[in-house]
């Protein structure tokens, strides 16, 4: 089951994006072999339990339904102070135990505190993001762009190099400053094909130096990536991304006649989309 994060209108009421989440995304419904095998009313009798009671046997459940919750705030990055007031209020909100705290008057509160955490968290991240930067331009062979992205050929090719209007075909892999992976045509077992105008913008200016058959190192800043939002949970705002890539072919373009628009891939992989929210799909 893919997980959608959705926008927080209210950034620390993460509780309303797992609600939505749940309306849209019913586990129970999505499990159904067919819509005839979920209506048949003998279903439940084969095992004895309705399936509610059968899902509760398994306390795991119950952890993921924690982590959702988690994924959702972790952009607040809450100590461990914070995040024991979060677990008392949403414990006595879930059993209906009366509070003197009005959510009319702490809503607007919540949405000035989150506003102001998320940025100072991004500040942080850009800071650390400046820091990795300037050592990894530092490196031998390194070359550092007007844009802030740190170029480094690791394997030389011997082919053309695309332009910006190319479809291209790579592996890459993509990680966080920390080396936390969170994304990889290789760890999927197939290389990525994309127009390379249809990427952030980090792609679309460091693909451009490599040769078909060579290999680089892009350190991507937040301005040329994902920007201040980020990817959450998965990409914080304002990070710098390591990504290395090979680049295995230039394709030839198709004719307009067959060209057709690209599949809409998962969300969460870095290929992706221009910062910008309206950009193109992620190309594989």
């Amino acid at each position: 089951m893919k997980l959608r994060h959705a926008a927080i209108a209210i950034s620390i009421v993460a509780v309303v994006a797992l609600v939505a989440y749940a309306r849209n995304q019913d586990p129970a419904a999505k499990a159904s072999p067919s819509p005839s095998a979920a209506a048949s009313p003998g279903a439940a009798a084969v095992t004895g339990a309705s399936p509610a009671a059968a899902a509760t046997d398994d306390p795991k459940l119950f952890y993921a339904l924690g982590m959702l919750l988690g994924q959702n705030v972790r952009i607040l990055h809450l100590t461990s102070a914070e995040l024991e007031q979060v677990k008392a209020g949403l414990t006595d909100s879930a059993l209906g135990k009366k509070s003197d705290i009005d959510l009319n008057t702490y809503g607007p509160k919540l949405q000035q505190f989150g506003a102001a955490r998320i940025k100072q968290v991004g500040e942080q991240e850009k800071a650390r993001g400046q820091a990795f930067r300037d050592a990894a331009a530092k490196e031998a062979g390194a070359v550092q762009a007007p844009s802030g992205m740190v170029y480094k050929e690791t394997a030389a090719g011997t082919g053309k190099s695309p332009a910006a209007s190319d479809t291209v075909k790579v592996h890459y892999r993509g990680t966080l400053i920390d080396g936390t992976e969170f994304d990889s045509s290789i760890a999927r077992g197939q290389p990525a094909e994309f127009p390379l105008n249809g990427v952030i913008p980090c792609w679309t200016e460091g693909v451009q130096r490599m040769k078909v058959g060579g290999k680089a190192r892009l350190v991507c800043p937040a301005n040329i990536a994902y920007g201040d939002q980020g990817r959450p949970p998965t990409i914080p705002g304002g990070a710098t991304l390591v990504f290395d890539v090979e680049l295995m072919e230039i394709k030839a373009p198709a004719s307009p006649a067959a060209a057709a628009p690209p599949a809409a891939p998962p969300a969460a992989s870095p290929a992706a989309p221009k910062a910008s929210p309206t950009a193109t799909p992620t190309p594989h």
